[in-house]
Order: C-alpha cells, then structure tokens, then sequence
C-alpha cells in the first residue's frame, strides 16, 4: 500500500462514520517518525489497512498491529543484494508500520540452519573493483565502528553511505572472488552495525531488515559463526519485543551450526533469558542449562572470536545469569550477580552499562529497595540520554510505575522529574 493509498483508506474510514479526517501525506510521515496517532486516527488505520477497529489498543501503539511475513527475501546464490535493497527500501520509511513476522524469521532461519552455503555470487559485468578501494571501506568501518558510544551516535548516516557503496560494488562491480568474498563480509558486518543503530532507536523493522541481509551476505561469504550472530541479534530483538517463542525458535536454530566458544556463550545466555523470561516454571532446568553451557563456552573462549562477539565477557555472563534468575524468582542471588556484572563492565562499554543499571533498578525494586533502584535508574536514564540510545531509556520507561509507590522515597522524586522532562 502506498502512501497515497492509506491516506485515502483513512479518510474513507471516516467517511463512513459521517467525518471528516485531516490525514495527509505529511501526518502519514509524522507517524513514520514516532510521533503516536490519537485513537480515532488509529481505528482509521486499522480499516484501511483492512482490519477491524476493535483491534486497536489506543495504548498500545504500535504493537497492537498485526504481523506481515512480507518482505524476507530467502536465501540463495543471488540473494545478498536484493536483501540489501530491501533493507535499503525499509530505512526510507516505505513499510515502518509493519514488521516482519516471527513465522517468517524461524523459517529464515530453519532455511541457513538446513541448508549448505551457496557458491560465492560474482560479477562479471560492470567497473572493475580495486584492492585499494575495497581496504579504504574496511579501514573506515572499523575506525568509525571503533569509536566510542557517546560518538557513535553521529556516524550511523556515514554507515548507511558505506553500506549503500558496497552493495552498488556488489550489484555493478567486477571483481576477483577473494574481493568479493571481503565484499560480502563487509556487507555483512555493515549491516548488522546499522541493525543496531536502527534498533537502539527503535525502528525495528529497519533493524530487521538490515540483521537479515546481514544474514544473507555472511551466508555468501560461508561465515557460519557471523550467520549465527546475526540470527542471535534477530532473536534478541523478538526477546525485547517479548516474542520469546520466536526468539527460542530462532537461537536454536543459530546454535546448530555455530562453531566459535565466545559465539556459543553469547547464544546461550541470549537463550536462558528468553527462555525465562516466558515465565514456564517447568523450564527452569533448561534456563540453568544453558547457563552452564555459556559459563563453559567463556571458559573455552580464547582470544581468536569473531569481531561482533569480542566483547563477551565476566560481565555478561552476570548480568544476564543475573537477569535469568530474576525472571525465575530468585531475586537475593540476581542482585548480586547483575551487581557484580556491573562492577566488571569496562567503562567503553557505555550503553551496556546503561541497561545493566536498569536491570539492577529492577531487581532492587524487587527486593522492595526504592533509594538504590531510584538511583541505579537515574544514572540509567542519564547515560542513555547522553549517548542517544532511546531503547535504554525506555527500559527505565517501564520500570517508573513501580515507583509510585515509593513516592517519597530517596531519589525517587527526581527520577521521576527527570523522566518528565
């Protein structure tokens, strides 16, 4: 459905109601960007999309609208560019209201877990590629990769454009395999690194659709353990979003052909806290398995991992061995373990640290602790707000109806003024 096409299904909708509605193409962008329609404007759009008004949950927007398996390019010899057009597409806002569904991401990834690496597409048309061109976007990446988090926040335009460049060298370029194969890598990792800026600002359908042309150049580069990463990134964003059946779907499948320790651990521990975050009392043995089984790959992991895991550390295993046993109930052990994750975060790790503490926010209020967690919070929203990562403060969102009761306590007052301002 085009722009035009939904605005004039919304001025139907109302219509039919004997209304009047104002939408335009600019109110149509205004939502892309965030701002939430009213409730009257949200029925519209559940009619013109074609679905029923008693549908919407005003409150709840956007998550109330239903899924679309559209969109997943499936994997193939030829498959690695289109997925980045795709991805490309999304980012200029053509499908924002929808995202991809998770039948149609555990049948991506059923679909790499099952199937062996295609051969390495080429091209052999167009302007030949240079070695030197090819070095020149590796190096940049990484230096612009490499920066800290507070800095990061201004280079996610400058990744796009790199982006944008080695998929038109993909698609036009003439180049030796051992080129194309740094191509795809490249593709790859840019992909996954624009995944998760596009995350942290909660356009979630653009970060899916960059982790899955991710997914599609690591498979044209045979990476397996790079595959199975960005599939866990998939999963972790089906976890936030608290579709917890499609992220054990997805981390499973992940799991069968990875190889790396440091890649295990990650995959592992990204499973337990799915796994108990879906409240199942009856898992719990397998939470604690797959705890064991990330505290073993750690031990295991030596200094040879890949770049997207590199930084899986004592500090992870913690907090989320902490966030698992929260989830479970057993609050006195989880305090002390994301306490002690936090303690051994090394400070370059800013935005890790700002869902640490809002992680130890939550498991002081558990213990019925305000002043701590109203100051674990605090510093949580402060440094997800100086670094520009809206998903962190909104961990702290989440948590400020937990406050109320603690009105007067220490701290709580101004946690509660600096949410508002």
């Amino acid at each position: 459905m085009t722009m035009e096409e939904l605005v004039c299904g919304i001025r139907a909708a109302a219509a039919r109601r004997g209304l009047r509605s104002g939408t335009d193409d600019a109110r149509v962008r205004k939502w892309h960007r965030g701002i939430e329609p009213n409730e009257e404007s949200q029925i519209y759009i559940a009619e013109a999309l074609g679905w029923p008004a008693d549908i919407v949950r005003a409150d709840d927007w956007p998550n109330w609208l239903p899924l679309s398996a559209n969109g997943v390019v499936p994997l193939g010899p030829h498959s690695s560019v289109p997925a980045l057009r795709e991805a490309q597409r999304t980012a200029m806002e053509r499908r924002t209201f929808l995202t991809v569904s998770g039948a149609a991401l555990s049948a991506l990834a059923a679909e790499w877990a099952g199937g062996p690496a295609d051969a390495l597409a080429q091209a052999h048309d167009g302007k030949p590629v240079g070695e030197d061109l090819v070095a020149f976007l590796e190096k940049s990446t990484q230096h612009l990769v490499g920066l800290s988090t507070e800095q990061q926040q201004h280079t996610p335009a400058l990744l796009e454009a790199h982006l944008a460049t080695v998929t038109d060298l993909l698609e036009n370029g003439r180049y030796t395999p051992a080129l194309g194969l740094r191509l795809h890598t490249l593709a790859a990792s840019l992909s996954q690194t624009v995944a998760w800026h596009a995350f942290d600002l909660r356009r979630h359908t653009h970060a899916s659709q960059s982790w899955v042309a991710g997914l599609h150049n690591a498979h044209a580069a045979r990476d397996r353990d790079m595959g199975a990463g960005l599939l866990g990134d998939l999963a972790y964003q089906a976890a936030w979003r608290r579709d917890h059946t499609t992220a054990t779907s997805i981390l499973n499948y992940a799991l069968t052909r990875v190889e790396n320790p440091a890649a295990r651990c990650l995959l592992q521990l990204r499973l337990a806290r799915t796994l108990a975050a879906r409240g199942d009392r009856s898992e719990r043995g397998a939470v604690l398995r797959a705890l064991a089984a990330a505290e073993h790959h750690l031990n295991d992991a030596g200094t040879d991992r890949p770049a997207w895991c590199a930084w899986v550390s004592e500090a992870d295993l913690a907090v989320d061995s902490g966030q698992a046993l929260l989830d479970l109930g057993d609050t006195s052990r989880a305090h002390q373990l994301i306490s002690e994750g936090e303690r051994l975060l090394p400070p370059a790790r800013d935005k890790t640290k700002g869902v640490f503490l809002a992680y130890r926010a939550a498991s002081y209020l558990d213990l019925k602790e305000p002043e701590p967690a109203a100051a674990a919070a605090t510093q949580s929203l402060l440094l997800a707000r100086r670094i520009g990562v809206p998903r962190c403060a909104r961990l702290v969102d989440e948590l400020l109806p937990r406050f109320a009761h603690y009105a007067r306590a220490q701290g709580v007052p101004e946690l509660l003024h600096l949410s508002a301002a």
